[in-house]
């Protein structure tokens, strides 16, 4: 894929292919940080404050942080 299309995607969606490929070599240690960057590239911007996130992720996101969190088990 190109430059181009590359900056087409959002950040959460960057790091999510990047959890999904350590995920997939098993890599708990990077898995683990990108489970903490992906929440934040999710949820930064939605409130200050008082505020608590209400929304879920979409059910592929949610999957992938279960296996990342399986990782460290």
């Amino acid at each position: 894929m190109d430059e181009t299309n590359l900056n087409k995607f959002r950040l959460s969606d960057r790091v999510f292919y990047a959890l999904k490929l350590a995920v997939d070599q098993k890599d708990g240690q990077v898995a683990a940080a990108l489970v903490n960057v992906l929440e934040l590239a999710m949820t930064r911007n939605s409130g200050g404050g008082e505020f608590v996130e209400r929304r879920d992720f979409p059910k592929e996101v949610e999957a992938l942080l279960d296996e990342a969190r399986a990782l460290k088990k």
